[in-house]
Order: C-alpha cells, then sequence, then structure tokens
C-alpha cells in the first residue's frame, strides 16, 4: 500500500457526512487506504467539544470494519495543535503518495496553512464540495453529496444525521454537555 487519502479533522461530531466522504474515498482510484485523522485541537479553533479520545473512540467504532480505512490517534496522542505539513511529513515516512481530504469550505483560506507552499509540493488535494463554492482545476474532486456541517449539527443535535454504530452516544453526549454559549 503506496498510496493514501489522509481525511483530517475534528470529528466535533462525527456525521454521515463523514461516512459518505470515506465511502467515495474507497471507490476513488489509486487510493490503497484510507487514514482518518482526528485532530487533538484544530490549529485554527480555540477549543474542542467532546475530548480527543471520544471522538477517536467513535471514529473506530464507526470505521473499525471497514476495509482499508484506519482511524489514526497520531495527532491526538501529540495532545497539542498539529499542523497538516507536520502529519503529511509523519506519513510520508510510511507511504509515497497522499491525496489530502479537505471541505471545499477550506480553500478560502487554505494559504494561510503552515507551509502551505512546502505542503502542496508533497499532496494531492482531493476537495469534497461544500456550500455551492466553486473548486478550482487546479484540484481534484471528490463528489459528495451530504450536506452536513459539524457545527451546525452541534447546534441542533438530530440523530439521524449520525453514524447508526453510535448515534445515540453521540447525540446523548451532545446533548448533555454542549450548550451554545459563542
Amino acid at each position: 500500500m503506496d498510496t493514501i487519502a489522509l481525511f483530517g479533522g475534528s470529528f466535533d461530531p462525527p456525521h454521515i457526512g463523514h461516512e459518505a466522504i470515506v465511502k467515495a474515498l474507497r471507490n476513488f482510484k489509486d487510493i490503497d487506504k484510507v487514514i482518518i485523522m482526528p485532530t487533538f485541537l484544530s490549529p485554527f479553533k480555540s477549543k474542542f467539544h467532546a475530548p480527543a479520545s471520544l471522538r477517536v473512540a467513535w471514529l473506530k467504532k464507526v470505521f473499525g470494519k471497514y476495509k482499508n480505512v484506519e482511524v489514526s490517534d497520531y495527532e491526538v496522542l501529540q495532545e497539542k495543535q498539529v499542523t497538516t505539513i507536520e502529519t503529511v511529513k509523519h506519513l510520508l515516512k510510511s507511504y509515497k503518495k497522499i491525496y489530502l481530504v479537505i471541505g471545499a469550505d477550506n480553500l478560502s483560506f487554505i494559504e494561510r496553512w503552515s507551509r502551505y507552499d512546502e505542503l502542496k509540493e508533497l499532496v494531492s488535494f482531493l476537495v469534497v464540495p461544500r456550500d455551492n463554492i466553486e473548486i478550482s482545476e487546479h484540484f481534484l474532486r471528490l463528489d459528495v453529496d451530504e450536506k452536513i456541517s459539524s457545527t451546525k449539527l452541534r447546534d441542533n443535535i438530530e440523530i439521524s444525521k449520525l453514524p447508526k454504530k453510535c448515534a445515540k452516544e453521540i447525540y446523548n453526549f451532545y446533548k448533555e454537555n454542549y450548550c451554545k454559549t459563542e
């Protein structure tokens, strides 16, 4: 296995849109393995809502039986904000090629990512459409038609939008612990 898709994010909470992306990645040509990489804390956020260890556990329940899909706790184990370039360099020790999966909503600030010029030389970006944002032809596109945002889902948690394997657990956590105070 030489080629991977790196699908990182907060996954706070994981939802059926994330599942749809992983399913689409498994069918994408050239990808041998999908690595799901939850952040400890995104470099663009000041806090998380569900603890990192819980998000990892949920993702392992959701994707544990998927063939050629791995949930990595590499960033979580660092117990700090980890930039994408750090993770990519770590993974390039084991893999030859990385497709970096991002949502189209990241395109407006991607050049502010840490060491973006270096990063774009190391990966092929695979962009998932979102909010009718135009995707330049310089990027590969992964067509997934799930219009779900973790932020909006936290504000109005719906069990039908959560992965079936642990929907009740995720729903109960956010219902009991998340208050919209921002």
